[in-house]
């Protein structure tokens, strides 16, 4: 469901009534049955939405009406998050996952949260990567962040921190920890054979043999040497200026970079619509639309469903390659 006061009721509606246009997968809502009503009139369209009682019910009811899972809901107030909204998000947050781990679901797709407003209500983590992490029992390293789109797939090696923080963060261990569950998930998620990785440096011109930082030479360098001695197809470091340019994106498959704003910046700059975010490492497959809430628009029939549209199609297609490769 996603925070009830963001844009997240208004693209899911909007991604059920191009269900056919878009080909996408069956899907159902945990909670907010009238919320999502109520966002669809604010698009001035009238939502079917019919309860379920059991996941299994959602496939048949997917064609006629939005299947909604529970009778958790909040009155609809765009753009006014509130305490109760954020229980409603924190338990659709909880309960999905819980259904995509006992397998009652192929995969979770996570409308755009508020992370302040959970903050309010017991949610204890810096974002939902880490939630996962927890969730899933695993440890923090093991659930890493990629943001994919039509142009460009890439990896923040560290994530919600400070800048400053980064550089401390940085290690040989996690660039080569990080490189394989991703070289991992684009085999088993995405079905290519043999991933390409293209990982950045830190400093301006990949640190220009020192002379601007030496964590290139200290722990970038050598990481991208043990990953190679293991068989894994890695460049770099390059330089994160050059690395995102067409021809350049044309030579990898994923770009692994060093902070949260090295990768989110290129990507959100050329797929904003359509990009989405997606947890790898995980025992279940995990979507999101690489936006926020934008409680600002939220309700004013302006919000572009693309990028939920893209998870919610993302997301069938990695669960039915992995199902695949298992």
């Amino acid at each position: 469901m996603g925070d009830p006061a963001g844009i997240g009721p208004e693209i899911i509606a909007a991604a059920w009534a191009r269900r056919d246009a878009e080909t996408l997968a069956p899907f159902f809502v945990v909670g907010g049955a009238g919320v999502v009503a109520a966002a669809a009139q604010s698009l001035g369209t009238s939502l079917p939405v019919e309860r379920i009682t059991n996941p299994s019910q959602a496939a048949q009811v997917f064609g006629r009406a939005l299947p909604v899972l529970g009778l958790e809901d909040e009155p609809y107030r765009p753009g006014e998050p509130t305490e109760n909204g954020a229980r409603l998000a924190l338990h659709s947050l909880e309960r999905a996952t819980q259904l995509a781990l006992e397998g009652e679901a192929g995969a979770l797709v996570t409308a755009p949260i508020a992370k302040s407003e959970l903050a309010k209500v017991g949610f204890d983590h810096p974002g939902q990567t880490e939630f996962f992490a927890s969730a899933c029992s695993l440890d923090q390293q093991d659930a890493v962040m990629m943001l994919a789109g039509p142009s460009l797939r890439a990896v923040p090696l560290t994530v919600h921190c400070a800048l400053a923080e980064v550089p401390g963060r940085l290690s040989v261990d996690l660039i080569c920890h990080r490189a394989r569950i991703v070289a991992q998930a684009l085999q088993r998620d995405f079905g290519l054979e043999r991933p390409r990785l293209a990982v950045c440096g830190l400093n301006p011109h990949a640190g220009e043999d020192g002379r601007f930082g030496d964590e290139e030479q200290r722990i970038i360098g050598p990481a991208i040497e043990a990953l190679r001695e293991k068989g894994y197809d890695v460049s770099g470091p390059h330089p994160g200026d050059a690395l995102f340019t067409p021809r350049a994106r044309a030579t990898f498959d994923v770009a692994l970079a060093m902070y949260h704003d090295q990768a989110l910046i290129p990507l959100k700059a050329l797929d904003f619509d359509e990009g989405v975010n997606m947890t790898l490492g995980l025992p279940i497959v995990r979507t999101s639309p690489d936006h926020g809430t934008a409680f600002d628009i939220a309700g004013k029939a302006i919000a572009d469903p693309g990028a939920m549209i893209a998870a919610l199609r993302m997301a069938g297609e990695m669960a039915q390659r992995r199902a695949r490769h298992d």
